[in-house]
């Protein structure tokens, strides 16, 4: 595998072309010009470099093991871990108040793009303790900020999230998990939890587990589940580490992908637990975490593009295959490389305009959290909610088509372990099932989140989407541009419409397409962002900036993506429009 290259230049120039970050008079953001941004990014990006890429293929040969109830991690990730922590970036978004740096937001998601196509297995360890950080919060007390949050967010100490069941996934009503009161107000937990990510591991001194359960007097169903802190280990009141808590892990998963994140077993064996919020309202609490760990998932889909295309690209140049069907273009050598043909080229060309559209959403994504968490802008966060399941889902279904479409590149190269292009595929194929599966965010967008007030939030997107086709009929050359994403707006309207329509009548017609749906919303919300990247673009030549050949790379992959990837959908309204009788027309046992 060739050597990892931060996309640092492509990371400013969404931070400040597209979202103007210096300029957006939102607390905290007045400190973040270009020389300081400059700075953070090429520091974050020199650590993703020299310390965790190294690191990412051997911790996919070595994997996790546990011995005598200890899960070991992969050699060098101990080291690793601690470089994060001594240079302050597992918390770099947080609270000041208990020891973060309170950088925006956006910040923290550009730095974690680099890290996590470094290295997505390590950068899971940081990355769920920083969700469970913001989760205790936003819904702790005054003491319970204080006991965890300060080792939590200076990565003394580790976090996780505890949902899953053995026999139940989503249908979190199922969970079994019981939590019983105690005299001194705290609660006994006892179950079993799956799938736990981070769950025991030697890289802090204790583990946070944020742990689902039902407390006597709930309702059924997801009414009467409540969220605890249990931790590894019981603090004592001087802050000091106690008593082994009873919790245990009973054994790590071995996975498909991301072997050096440790994938456990936990079992709870009347683990004592503090109630995190209100009693019998875990679900919202979790959701806080939930809903931040969506948007990081999928950011976990387009990094992995992301490193996937980098590779790809490098070796398509160096690759000698074959002559250019218009000629040699390396006449002095045996063959042209890979990349003069075509096939090549689409390949490449679909890669590179979904990764820089992706990190382009995921960043305004973040921008839109910080304006409704700095700025108290409640449109601002009822627009990433509506978007939350489209950036989860749909970048994380195309950042593994990538993925894939990378591979091939290499030809038979591809499927052999030592290129490393099938540990990108395996590592990016888990984002498309946790942290809720696409399925379930399709369903998600469908049955909830465009019906949310009425309908204001979708209705403000596609205004959005509007004004920007808007403006590129200003100008002759982007015209076209505007054209094609205004016949993929007019297709995304029409389908919501439907939804409206059948989703009450006829359900199975509408939930058939729910996936198609999050598709042709995706492209649409991508082509949103290449819509404002282009005129971002075309405006920087317009003023003859010196950096042309970076803004004339970034219109040509606009006008790409505009023509060769915004025809999708037209297939996907297509499917939408089938309805659900041939989806359901077999009955189960024809399968």
């Amino acid at each position: 595998m060739t050597s990892f290259t931060p996309a640092t230049r492509d990371l400013q120039f969404v931070l400040h072309d597209l979202l103007s970050v210096e300029t957006s008079q939102i607390d905290g953001f007045e400190d973040l010009d270009r020389e300081t941004v400059e700075a953070i990014l090429t520091e974050a990006g020199k650590l993703a470099t020299e310390v965790l890429a190294p690191l990412n293929q051997i911790g996919d040969q070595q994997g996790c093991r546990l011995e005598n109830g200890v899960v070991y991690t992969p050699e060098g990730f101990k080291d690793a871990y601690d470089k994060l922590c001594e240079g302050g970036w597992t918390g770099l978004d947080m609270d000041p108040e208990y020891g973060g740096q309170g950088m925006p937001y956006a910040v923290h998601t550009a730095v974690g793009e680099m890290h996590c196509a470094a290295n997505m297995a390590l950068n899971m360890y940081s990355g769920l303790t920083h969700g469970a950080a913001s989760t205790i919060h936003a819904h702790g007390t005054d003491e319970q900020k204080q006991t965890w949050l300060p080792k939590m967010i200076s990565g003394e100490w580790g976090g996780t999230m505890n949902l899953t069941e053995p026999h139940c996934g989503t249908d979190l009503g199922l969970m079994r998990t019981k939590a019983e009161p105690q005299d001194d107000g705290s609660y006994r937990i006892t179950g079993q939890k799956i799938f736990i990510s981070a769950g025991e591991h030697d890289l802090t001194e204790n583990i946070v587990h944020l742990v689902l359960a039902k407390a006597p007097g709930g309702g059924k169903g997801t009414k009467g589940v409540s969220l605890f802190i249990v931790p590894k280990f019981l603090v004592n009141e001087d802050g000091s580490l106690g008593a082994r808590n009873g919790v245990s892990v009973g054994s790590i998963e071995h996975k498909m992908g991301i072997h050096g994140n440790a994938t456990c077993v936990m079992n709870y064996d009347g683990a004592q637990g503090w109630l995190l919020g209100e009693l019998h309202r875990g679900m919202p609490a979790m959701f806080t975490m939930m809903n931040e760990a969506r948007l990081g998932v999928g950011l976990q889909g387009y990094a992995q593009a992301a490193l996937a295309h980098e590779q790809a690209a490098s070796y398509a140049r160096d690759r000698l295959q074959g002559r250019a069907a218009t000629g040699a273009e390396n006449p002095e050598g045996p063959a042209d490389p890979l990349i003069v043909h075509p096939d090549i080229r689409r390949m490449l060309m679909d890669q590179k305009s979904f990764v820089e559209g992706a990190r382009a959403l995921t960043l305004w994504g973040a921008f839109q959290l910080d304006r409704a968490h700095r700025a108290g802008d409640k449109d601002a966060e009822a627009l990433v909610s509506l978007l939350t399941p489209v950036i989860k889902g749909f970048l994380t279904d195309k950042g593994f088509d990538m993925a894939v479409s990378a591979q091939q590149i290499y030809g038979g190269h591809g499927y052999i372990e030592e290129w490393g292009m099938s540990q990108i595929v395996r590592d990016a194929r888990i984002a498309m099932i946790y942290e809720g599966a696409n399925g379930i965010q399709a369903l998600d967008l469908v049955g909830r989140k465009l019906a949310l007030n009425g309908g204001k939030q979708v209705m403000e997107f596609f205004a959005l989407v509007q004004a920007a086709c808007d403006d590129l009929a200003r100008d002759e050359s982007l015209a076209p541009m505007g054209e094609a994403l205004g016949a993929a707006l007019k297709r995304l309207q029409a389908a919501s419409g439907y939804f409206a329509e059948q989703g009450m009548k006829a359900p199975n017609d509408a939930l058939s397409g729910a996936t198609d749906y999050m598709h042709l919303f995706g492209h649409v919300a991508l082509g949103l962002m290449w819509a404002q990247m282009a005129r971002a673009a075309h405006d920087a030549l317009a003023a003859d900036t010196p950096d042309r050949d970076f803004y004339a790379a970034k219109l040509a992959t606009a006008r790409y993506y505009m023509a060769r990837q915004l025809p999708a959908t037209s297939m996907h309204a297509a499917r939408i429009r089938a309805g659900g009788e041939t989806v359901m027309a077999l009955p189960a046992e024809a399968f």
